[in-house]
Formats: C-alpha cells, structure tokens, sequence
C-alpha cells in the first residue's frame, strides 16, 4: 500500500466567479493557481497541487475545511479586507483558537492556530 492510500489528497473548491475567488485566495493566503481553462484553476503547491477551484453552484452543510495560520489575527484582518463576511469571530477551543468566514461564493471555512502551553 501506498503512503497516500485512504488519505485526504486534495481538496476542490466550487466557486461562483473564477476571478473573484483567484483574487480573494491570492490576496488573503498568498494562493497561486495554474490555469486549466474557464472553469478550472489548480493551487500551485510546493509538491503537487493540493487542490482546486471549480466553476459551479456550491452546496450548502459540506465538510468544513480547515485552514492553518502561524498569526491568526493578521489572517483575520486579511479575511476581513478582503471583504469576506466574517460567520464566526475568533473563539478559543481546547489547544487552539480559529474562526470562521464565507468565501466570496459563500463557502464557509475556518482558520486555526495552537495556542502556546505554559
């Protein structure tokens, strides 16, 4: 078996405006993506692409991605420029803190950071 067998591999987005969303994941994230035509754009990553973004109609209730930051108030305040409607303010959980917000076609994620351990 495989390293990969059974494990996440790569996460799609589906998105309402292709330009938009490029904007938004560049501008907040730093997110680089190669062109596969109009209705498809891959995430350049350090190895391979971790995932996509996909024209189409997002469906509401999916599984929420999670996303990691080391300053997880400087995320937020990019998040916030960048015009994303903010569905959860920063809350503390055990080990860490996130928050959660709707991407410009409504797709809710989160972002989280560990917190330091005295």
């Amino acid at each position: 078996m495989s390293s990969r067998n059974h494990r996440i591999d790569y996460i799609e987005f589906t998105v309402t405006d292709m330009q938009t969303s490029k904007d938004f994941y560049s501008k907040v994230f730093g997110w680089e993506f190669t062109d596969y035509g109009p209705g498809y754009a891959g995430i350049k990553g350090e190895e391979r692409e971790p995932g996509g973004l996909s024209v189409g109609e997002p469906t509401k209730g999916g599984p929420l991605i999670v996303l990691y930051a080391d300053d997880l108030e400087a995320t937020f305040a990019a998040v916030k420029e960048a015009g994303a409607a903010i569905a959860q303010e920063i809350f503390e959980f055990p080990g860490g803190r996130r928050f959660h917000f709707l991407d410009p076609s409504g797709t809710e994620l989160a972002v989280w950071t560990q917190t330091e351990h005295a």
